[in-house]
């Protein structure tokens, strides 16, 4: 390759907080477009903002996730510019004083770790946002729905650290892990709360000076993230080929062709002319508000999974999954101590908990089968009450209806057979069936072992305990 990308990520995380950054409308997503609105989010002469202190709390917790330094004094500041969805034509935000600086992620790539740095995380409330519509009798208007303005964001910038799409990529998963784990954000991209801007260029391999950077603008999948930085690549290592230059601009990505479009020329700080709010005070941060913040903190992904290996003898693969979400985490964990068996209960979490969940499109927060149950049909199995297949059947049910599994194991008669006896007259009755591969068998194919555990399983409808039909074959195979 001639050409090192060089990527730099802008990400606006919408913060959870029942109200606004700057007065009490509610934050709520879908209400009827103007709805949730009042004078200081219209932008009215003489209307005041008041700072919400959840958003505060909400930004130290998500600078200390990141290792950033907390400011002991942040300033807000006016970003001025127009746009026709933001009332004030100005946008409350911070510059040279945000609230957190230095911090970092690390993130790893194809097994190879690497520590991408955080510029700064910052404060600021959200413009409102332009609905385009086909409105009957009058055509194709765009509209201008302000619920939206005044919600409050954080913005957390990266340095441009990342050198691929997937590095981009999984920085931007962990970042938002950390946040959905921390509270302060539902991760929902599709509604616009985690939502990106990625700063691309390209220089030539082996340089140090950086070339000329394209923003690419909003952008709320990881999948179009990818896209979208593939695409500048080659556009802008098109031109570098040709002799152009690259022009510093703002574009946006079309998911439809896959391909950037210039919107406007990239602006810089002074072109927004910032300056303090006059109307908001600094934001005064002691050592003491910082510790009551770090006392709320839970554990978050990196550090559950590295105890769910050394505390629990889980792999790290297990262990990556049942960190990935802190639902599925707390769910493990609940059913963990009803059933003290790490291995069994990750298992059984991961696989017919997640393949039903899946399958109805649920999240483990929605799921009927609560971990008191599953603890229970776990403890079926330990007691060997049922056999394992039975116990996937036993779950099925569990999950269709709420209902215990001892109550359905009785109601459908799934009790496992134990007794010696009647297992040996299943066992008998399938090799008198069975006669020529008997004969096989004690030929010499001893991988036959299998079929025949597999004929008595299937005779017995699954209820014969494993572990004693296994005893028992061997000795009448043998004799």
């Amino acid at each position: 390759m001639k050409y090192q990308v060089v990527i730099g990520l802008e990400v606006h995380t919408q913060l959870t907080t029942d109200t606004k950054i700057f007065c009490g409308c509610p934050t709520r997503f879908g209400a009827q477009p103007n709805s949730q609105t009042c004078p200081v989010c219209l932008g009215f002469p003489g209307a005041l903002p008041v700072l919400n202190q959840q958003v505060v709390e909400f930004a130290i917790k998500a600078g200390l996730a990141t290792d950033c330094s907390i400011a002991p004094r942040s300033v807000f500041a006016r970003k001025n510019y127009f746009y026709p969805d933001l009332p004030k034509g100005y946008q409350i935000s911070q510059f040279d004083l945000p609230i957190c600086l230095n911090g970092h992620l690390d993130i790893e790539v194809e097994g190879e770790k690497k520590r991408i740095g955080i510029t700064r995380i910052h404060m600021e409330e959200d413009a409102g946002k332009l609905v385009h519509a086909d409105i009957p009798g009058v055509g194709d208007n765009s509209c201008v729905d302000l619920n939206r303005a005044c919600t409050p964001l954080l913005e957390v910038v990266s340095e441009p650290d990342m050198r691929s799409p997937d590095e981009a990529i999984a920085y931007l998963k962990k970042l938002h892990q950390i946040v959905v784990y921390l509270g302060i954000c539902d991760g929902n991209l599709e509604e616009g709360s985690f939502r990106c801007d990625a700063n691309v260029s390209l220089m030539p391999v082996g340089s140090k000076v950086f070339g000329t950077r394209a923003e690419l603008k909003n952008i709320n999948s990881f999948r179009f993230i990818k896209q979208a930085i593939e695409y500048e690549m080659e556009r802008q290592a098109e031109i570098l080929d040709e002799g152009g230059r690259i022009i510093q601009e703002t574009r946006l990505f079309d998911p439809n062709t896959g391909t950037t479009r210039s919107m406007r020329g990239k602006e810089e700080a002074h072109d927004y002319r910032y300056f303090p709010d006059p109307d908001l005070v600094p934001v005064i941060i002691d050592d003491a508000w910082i510790d009551r913040v770090r006392a709320t903190l839970p554990e978050l992904p990196e550090a559950k999974r590295a105890r769910f290996q050394s505390e629990l003898g889980l792999s790290e693969y297990d262990a990556e999954v049942l960190a990935a979400s802190r639902e599925l985490a707390h769910y493990f964990e609940e059913a963990l101590a009803l059933f003290g068996q790490p291995k069994a209960v990750a298992n059984w979490v991961m696989g017919e908990m997640t393949r039903a969940l899946n399958e109805d499109g649920k999240g483990i927060a929605e799921c009927p089968v609560t971990p008191a149950l599953l603890a229970q049909l776990l403890q079926l199995i330990d007691k060997g009450t049922i056999s394992v297949k039975i116990a996937k059947t036993v779950f099925d049910e569990m999950y269709k209806t709420g209902k215990e599994p001892a109550g359905i194991v009785q109601e459908k008669g799934l009790l496992q057979v134990s007794d010696s006896g009647a297992i040996e007259a299943i066992i008998d009755e399938v090799l008198q069936k069975e006669a020529g591969q008997l004969a096989e068998y004690r030929s010499g194919k001893d991988q036959l072992f299998g079929f025949f555990v597999g004929q008595v399983m299937r005779a017995s409808k699954g209820k014969a305990n494993p572990a004693l039909v296994n005893e028992l074959l061997e000795k009448k195979l043998k004799g």
